[in-house]
């Protein structure tokens, strides 16, 4: 054999030797931190899936003949003071839910003052739900929890109703509250997208179509709709009526000007903000929150505003005056609601703080035009308190004369 054959030789040996070194280094790079990672307490699982979003592992060994399902949910780059939640809902169960409602949620976070992890179960019947301590619809042991360098991680033993296979699960994270309060996750960006079909014999993902970028579309249009016409629309109707009436030259036009924005404030928020909003009702449920409440209560104010223009009596009636301080009591609490309902909007949607600073600018020039217009406007409108405390100081220096 020539030198360089045994040259060809011992090269071909060098890389059938290490093949499978280099075809493993391969197989890791592409499974990322999921299938090499080793955790402290020894446990090893048959199979792991690195979750598509929010920095979430999945670990998890299935017997289908026992539906016994030992799972390790794993959070990296995470904050000591937040809360991890995974849930399912077993298809067997409940067939058609897939999001929220329904899911059998395994949960843990650091208390603030001993340092402990705490891991707990809650079984989530509502979206108004505290995620209160309660037992699941299937038995769970061995339930811990872990949190090590930045990485959060839950480990527990399911047993799962006979012939399970596939099941719809759930991933979450937010910060707790003070009190170690769970506090509500962001609803936005990957938030809305971490929730897929797990088959638990091939360890294959599928995202679930119910997330998907038209839900994100409407609560945007929702959003938006209700900050201008209730947010923008309601104060400014209002500003029309108080400031441009003292002026001769705009009678009757500051009455127009009042109807037109505050009746598109109401129709457009009636029909686009309502509108959207059972839309997201009837694809995610009902949400029993302040916001929700606070929103019902403005669409029932400004039907009464509605009703009151039809009895709204003349001028020089003599019941004017109690029809205006209740026009003017319900218009105000229609306002200030308005505008905290839209703050209470932009925190559960969290679109991101471009939105917040635009809505707070506008807002911030509409408070102070109002302030100026009330330093202008200030003797005409509030001068003849002065005058008659004159007037009355006047007559008391007086002195009488009998005669």
């Amino acid at each position: 054999m020539s030198l360089s054959s045994r040259t060809i030789f011992v090269i071909l040996c060098f890389l059938f030797v290490l093949a499978p070194y280099f075809t493993r280094a391969t197989i890791d790079g592409v499974q990322g931190r999921c299938d090499s990672h080793i955790f402290k307490n020894g446990k090893h699982f048959r199979a792991c899936i690195d979750l598509p979003v929010l920095d979430s592992f999945l670990h998890f060994s299935y017997v289908p003949e026992t539906g016994v399902l030992e799972v390790a949910y794993r959070h990296t780059n995470i904050e000591s003071s937040s809360r991890i939640a995974w849930g399912i809902n077993v298809i067997t169960i409940n067939p058609t839910s897939k999001g929220m409602l329904g899911a059998q949620t395994l949960l843990a976070y650091r208390n603030s003052t001993s340092g402990f992890m705490r891991a707990y179960t809650s079984s989530i019947k509502d979206y108004s739900t505290m995620l209160q301590e309660g037992p699941l619809s299937f038995r769970v042991t061995q339930l811990a929890a872990e949190f090590f360098n930045g990485e959060m991680t839950i480990f527990a033993t399911m047993v799962l109703p006979s012939n399970t296979t596939v099941v719809n699960h759930l991933w979450q994270y937010g910060l707790l509250k003070k009190g170690d309060r769970l506090g509500m996750h962001a609803m936005s960006g990957d938030h809305l997208k971490s929730m897929a079909t797990l088959d638990l014999l091939s360890g294959k993902v599928t995202t679930t179509k119910a997330v998907n970028g038209n839900m994100i579309l409407v609560k945007r249009i929702h959003g938006l709709v209700n900050a201008v016409c209730w947010g923008i629309f309601m104060p400014i109707g209002a500003m029309a009526a108080r400031y441009m009436r003292t002026y001769k030259g705009l009678d009757p036009m500051w009455f127009y000007v009042h109807i037109f924005f505050q009746t598109t404030g109401y129709v457009v928020g009636l029909l686009g903000g309502l509108g959207t909003a059972i839309y997201m009702t009837n694809h995610t449920g009902m949400r029993s929150t302040p916001h929700t409440v606070i929103g019902i209560l403005l669409f029932a104010l400004g039907f009464l505003q509605i009703l009151a223009l039809k009895a709204r009596p003349d001028k020089d009636h003599k019941y004017r005056k109690y029809w205006n301080w209740y026009h003017h009591t319900m218009g105000y609490m229609v306002i200030v609601l308005s505008i905290y309902n839209t703050y209470k909007g932009l925190a559960i949607l969290q679109p991101g703080s471009s939105w917040k600073i635009a809505y707070s600018t506008i807002i911030g020039i509409i408070g102070l035009f109002a302030i100026v217009m009330e330093i202008l406007q200030f003797k005409n409108r509030w001068g003849y308190l002065w005058c008659k405390k004159s007037e009355d100081l006047e007559a008391i220096q007086t002195p009488s004369i009998d005669v």
